[in-house]
């Protein structure tokens, strides 16, 4: 099933079944459950007697091939990082890829967050061959963005001269970041942030507490906020909260030395979520992220200046674009929160 939020999506991508797209870009805010609708789309797409509203009867053998992860017509490309949130279905063709990532064969050390040409030149064996089921062949590329040059180059050889019947579904929360040519080559499908009403009662229905900051927090989008309430990072993210409401107090040495061990753009995260609240605070009085912090923000906000914590809040930004990149954690953090506290000077 979809998430309750996407019922409106799936009914409209009804109407293109009669004249589908060879590749389908559902993009938006992280967070939302597009992977999922993704993956239940394919499900759709593959089923042998689909119900008039389009989804899988959950019965067949195409559905239980599916659903145990070893439908013949179906693949998913992810970075070998993700493998294990995609489950079973794709992530043996993922690893095998991976093993021929390195130039010397041999698999790297740490789990690829890219996804590479060697995957994506995987695909062109399964979309070379016709369909074991006689339907259509599905290709779940998640998250596009995650393709390297080379891997995207090679998609787009593919994209241009697309193979009858074959149906690439690509998911991306960053549109930004992926080549103009493969955009023009997709039908884009936006998919929004749901309703805070509908969220809301989601996260109540999964027995979240406080569903309401949670999902502030996460910009209104309900998956990435049920990750932050079983987030085992929760006290460190409260603990830097709590030095950045410090303002001139806040001890950058501190910071550094307790967050060196998290994840760079973890912790990036908070403070680029926290100084983005404080300029709105200061500009125009409502912070998004944190409204349970709001008596904190207006009173750093009000010794602020607002055309300095803009410059600030870029440099974060700038910072964000180069995250994943092997930083010494430690003196990033205590740069990024000498500048902070500079801004109270």
């Amino acid at each position: 099933m979809i998430y309750p939020w996407q019922t409106v999506d799936w009914e409209r991508l009804q109407q293109l079944r009669s004249h589908w797209p060879h590749a389908l870009l559902l993009h938006g805010q992280a967070g939302i459950g597009k992977l999922h609708f993704a993956q239940h789309l394919a499900k759709g797409l593959l089923c042998e007697a689909p119900k008039p509203n389009g989804e899988p009867c959950g019965t067949c053998s195409a559905c239980n091939w599916f659903v145990q992860g070893n439908h013949p017509d179906y693949r998913i490309v992810v970075p070998e990082a993700l493998a294990a949130e995609v489950g079973s279905a794709g992530a043996e063709d993922n690893e095998k890829a991976a093993e021929k990532g390195d130039d010397d064969g041999k698999k790297s050390r740490t789990p690829s967050k890219e996804i590479r040409i060697e995957q994506v030149r995987a695909l062109l064996d399964f979309t070379s061959v016709g369909s074991h089921r006689g339907g259509m062949r599905v290709v779940v590329l998640y998250p596009a963005e995650a393709l390297n040059v080379a891997a995207a180059n090679a998609l787009l050889k593919t994209l241009e001269e697309p193979p009858a019947g074959v149906v690439f579904l690509l998911v991306s929360a960053r549109i930004d970041r992926l080549l103009p040519t493969i955009i023009s080559r997709c039908r884009q499908w936006p998919m929004g942030t749901p309703a805070p009403e509908a969220a809301t009662a989601w996260l109540a229905a999964q027995g979240i507490a406080d569903a309401t900051g949670l999902l502030a927090e996460a910009g209104g989008a309900p998956l990435a906020a049920l990750a932050l309430a079983n987030d085992e990072n929760r006290p460190l993210r409260d603990w830097t909260i709590a030095q950045l409401s410090a303002g001139a107090a806040c001890d950058a040495f501190a910071c550094g030395e307790t967050l060196q061990k998290l994840p760079v753009p973890l912790v990036l995260g908070w403070l680029q979520r926290w100084v983005y609240d404080l300029l709105a605070e200061r500009t125009a009085g409502r912070p998004r992220y944190f409204p349970q912090a709001n008596a904190a923000l207006a009173r750093c906000a009000a010794k602020l200046d607002a055309p300095a914590l803009a410059r600030y809040l870029k440099a974060v930004t700038r910072q964000r674009a180069v995250e994943n990149h092997p930083l010494n954690a430690r003196l990033v953090f205590e740069e990024l929160f000498l500048g902070y506290r500079e801004l109270f000077a």
